[in-house]
């Protein structure tokens, strides 16, 4: 297997149980999984109570000749940083609902835990989600002053600096999805909140395009300067469709509605340069895998995911070991 194997994320598979999603991955293309921590995919606290779990979960990979290189935690840890929402009853455990204090001590649990199943699963990186108590303030009216932005990333860091230390004795890696709604979304927060863990290099980025190109960031300038903090990428288009009517903020209209500004699309139907992105990641020497986080509420997820395989293994291109004219020097 080559050094970037493409694996799936299987956020977007969780309704699948490890038997029903592994041999499909392995018909659909992908060398590995990027295993979602909750649905029916991977349980934390299964495997942390019931010996016998973790290695049936690496026994079902291995018979379908599959690998697992990094494990999603993103609605978990979507729960610690987040301020109180209602929304976040859909990713903590019913009993837990409306109780937003319990949801958050209970994803700082969570996500402790799953530094120690990273490690038991041989797996260096986890992937996810921070939260962020300010989102709410993206636009500053009513105003928004320098003291709240200040406030709700130093929560973030106190918050997640226990956690970031469990990581460190496990000897794992998390790496953040930029992504709107967290406390880092873009080229400039995402610097600022690197500066405020850079005694943490164990606090890191997972690379994903689709959430930068319809801000207006060039993702493969954003990861050429972050190169050094990514640990782990994900392989996901988007289209951007301003009409004159359309806007970037979406109208509160829901993904897939061909009114939206833009829409995520399947690998190679949207707008991302990806040939660019796999030409700086030669250029740093990144090889992890490449993973394919499948959404597109347009095409069907078994041919689109099935698609998307092929095309990240076409674009995979190897990094040249010798100088193109090194054939007509004297």
């Amino acid at each position: 297997m080559d050094k970037r194997p493409v694996t799936l994320c299987t956020a977007q598979w969780a309704d699948l149980t490890l038997d029903e999603l592994c041999p499909l991955a392995k018909q659909m293309g992908y060398d590995g999984l990027e295993l979602a921590c909750w649905g029916n995919n991977l349980s934390i606290d299964r495997a942390l109570n019931e010996a016998t779990y973790i290695p049936w979960v690496k026994d079902t990979l291995e018979q379908h000749g599959l690998v697992c290189k990094a494990i999603a935690t993103h609605i978990i840890g979507q729960c610690v940083g987040d301020a109180p929402d209602v929304r976040l009853n859909n990713f903590a455990p019913a009993q837990l609902a409306n109780q937003p204090e319990a949801i958050r001590a209970w994803a700082i649990d969570q996500m402790k835990k799953s530094a120690q199943v990273a490690k038991m699963m041989g797996v260096s990186v986890v992937t996810g989600f921070t939260g962020s108590p300010i989102w709410k303030y993206i636009y500053s009216f009513p105003q928004t002053t320098v003291f709240m932005v200040e406030d709700g990333f130093r929560e973030i860091v106190e918050l997640w600096t226990p956690i970031m230390a469990e990581y460190r004795k496990q000897g794992v890696k998390f790496a953040l999805e930029v992504h709107p709604g967290e406390i880092a979304f873009d080229y400039y927060s995402t610097q600022k909140l690197l500066g405020m863990f850079k005694e943490w290099p164990e606090f890191g980025l997972n690379f994903d395009p689709s959430h930068l190109l319809w801000q207006g960031v060039t993702p493969h300038l954003f990861l050429n300067d972050f190169i050094d903090r990514v640990y782990h990428v994900h392989m996901k288009d988007v289209a951007v469709h301003l009409d004159g009517r359309s806007g970037i903020l979406g109208s509160h209209i829901d993904f897939g509605d061909l009114r939206r500004g833009w829409n995520f699309r399947s690998l190679g139907h949207g707008h991302v340069n990806f040939e660019e992105i796999i030409r700086v990641l030669n250029a740093h020497g990144y090889d992890g895998p490449l993973s394919v986080e499948w959404e597109d509420s347009g095409m069907d997820r078994v041919d689109g995911a099935t698609e998307a395989a092929a095309f990240v293994k076409k674009i995979n291109f190897k990094p040249s070991n010798i100088k193109f004219d090194e054939a007509i020097s004297n």
